[in-house]
């Protein structure tokens, strides 16, 4: 029982993390409260079930491949879609949080409403690819789904890939420079609107490879992203907003605690634990548990 239910906890701690690095990027680092992020995780989500429809009546010999087709194309297509919204929208709206934050719920509105529109206003499924079906028996009582297993390992790889980015490449170095020290970044040179568009734009893709992952799960509706977009916020805020090893330790601890509270309690019992300890934690440090110390 220990061994399934935290397996189930890393699950749910998969998805919030893929859903809280996006936000992290574009709310911590940049400031802006993006309230469609929720509604880019359904785009990503209906890009990988655009892909296997694609491929079942094209490519049906292909089928086993498609996921991992449909993972890169939510991310491109989420990142492209967000860093028009940033060229287009975002960019007149920094420093006005409140007007971000309005601009970007009726974004999200709109994109439901396209969705159900153009799409399907019913929820729909995509097809297990072959060799993600079926368990791997560790014992005779233990076992886990091999979905599953991949969309943790999916996470991980996200998470070192993010990482790899942020502090091992020029593009990395530039967004941290912006998002330290914004004035000393611009008097040396660097383009900040273009750091910006690019920095959006990453935050919207890691959207769209949790939408994607989220496939594996449940069914996908166009108000999917609501259900999660306000446990990704507390992730965000719990962990510290500008600290992004704290959103991933922030994701783990809430997604275990999703899955205990709901094991021996109700699910609105459990919702109602996790915020209440949230709360008890951000009164103490209301900057975060993991926030890091800096100088201001």
């Amino acid at each position: 029982m220990f061994a399934l239910q935290a397996f189930t906890g890393l699950s749910v701690f998969s998805i919030l993390m893929l859903m809280a690095l996006g936000l992290a990027i574009v709310f911590g680092l940049m400031g802006v409260i993006n309230m469609a992020h929720g509604e880019l995780m359904a785009m990503g989500a209906y890009a990988t079930y655009g892909t296997s429809v694609l491929f079942e009546a094209y490519f049906p010999s292909l089928m086993s491949i498609y996921f991992i087709v449909g993972v890169v194309l939510a991310f491109f297509a989420t990142s492209v879609f967000g860093y028009f919204l940033e060229r287009s929208l975002i960019q007149f709206l920094y420093k006005r949080p409140l007007d971000t934050m309005l601009a970007t719920w009726g974004v999200g509105l709109i994109l439901q409403q396209l969705y159900r529109q153009f799409i399907n206003p019913r929820p729909v499924e995509v097809p297990t690819a072959s060799w993600l079906q079926g368990v791997w028996q560790v014992s005779e009582d233990v076992s886990f789904p091999m979905s599953r297993i991949f969309i943790v390992g999916l996470a991980f790889l996200t998470a070192t890939l993010v990482y790899l980015f942020l502090y091992r490449t020029r593009r990395g170095l530039l967004i941290r420079a912006v998002t330290q020290n914004r004035g000393m970044s611009g008097a040396i040179g660097i383009n900040q609107k273009r750091v910006d568009a690019y920095t959006f734009a990453l935050g919207c893709g890691l959207a769209g490879i949790a939408g994607s992952s989220f496939t594996m799960l449940a069914s996908t509706a166009p108000d999917t992203g609501q259900a999660y977009i306000v446990d990704t916020f507390i992730v965000v805020v719990f962990g510290g907003v500008e600290s992004l090893l704290g959103t991933i330790m922030s994701a783990f601890f809430i997604g275990q605690m999703q899955t205990w509270f709901e094991f021996y309690l109700s699910g609105s019992m459990a919702r109602a634990g996790i915020l209440l300890l949230v709360i008890a934690v951000l009164y103490f440090r209301p900057n975060g548990l993991f926030a890091t110390k800096v100088r201001r």
